[in-house]
């Protein structure tokens, strides 16, 4: 994975666990020459927001083994590690390296998205977890999304249940 190994290379070039948000840009970006400085920064976001990194006290602290990443020579990121995935995306990528094919992984979660009648995010995060891969964070944010979407819905009356007025008498 292409924006693991571009998180890594600042940590391993330092050997360092922990790095200034300014430091890990001025690697990436004057060093490496790999992206601009805001585009840096915004690898920072993208990693963050994955789980790859984690800030303390201004430092950046990998969640991973930077050590254990391997930095090929005349490696160069490309600049779609800059887009945040999906989470379907994310969990695909987490099923992934759990070791199934892709496209059984993509076939299993389509299946359940069809038989459980649920979004193909909540579909993904149920069969990742099926595998044992870790995805607590995109479970947590599937609820939030599945929460928000009902609120909504409850919000705009689009909502069907018992607690709807009706005008038939008959029909309490």
């Amino acid at each position: 994975m292409s924006l693991e190994v571009a998180v890594a290379a600042p940590f391993k070039a330092r050997a360092r666990d922990r790095l200034g948000q300014g430091e890990f840009v001025v690697a990436l970006s004057l060093e490496r020459e790999w992206f601009s400085p805001d585009q840096a920064k915004r690898l920072v976001d993208v990693a963050v927001g994955r789980g790859l990194l984690a800030s303390d006290d201004g430092d950046l602290v990998p969640q991973f083994d930077p050590a254990e990443v391997t930095v090929p020579e005349g490696f160069t990121p490309d600049e779609s590690v800059l887009r945040e995935q999906s989470t379907f995306e994310s969990a695909l990528d987490a099923i992934v390296a759990a070791g199934v094919a892709k496209q059984r992984a993509v076939a299993a979660i389509n299946e359940r998205q069809r038989a459980l009648a649920i979004t193909i995010e909540a579909a993904a995060v149920l069969y990742a977890r099926e595998q044992g891969a870790a995805v607590d964070r995109l479970a947590a944010d599937v609820r939030e999304e599945l929460a928000t979407e009902a609120e909504e819905a409850t919000e705009t009356g689009e909502a069907t249940g018992a607690d709807e007025p009706t005008d038939d008498p008959g029909a309490a």
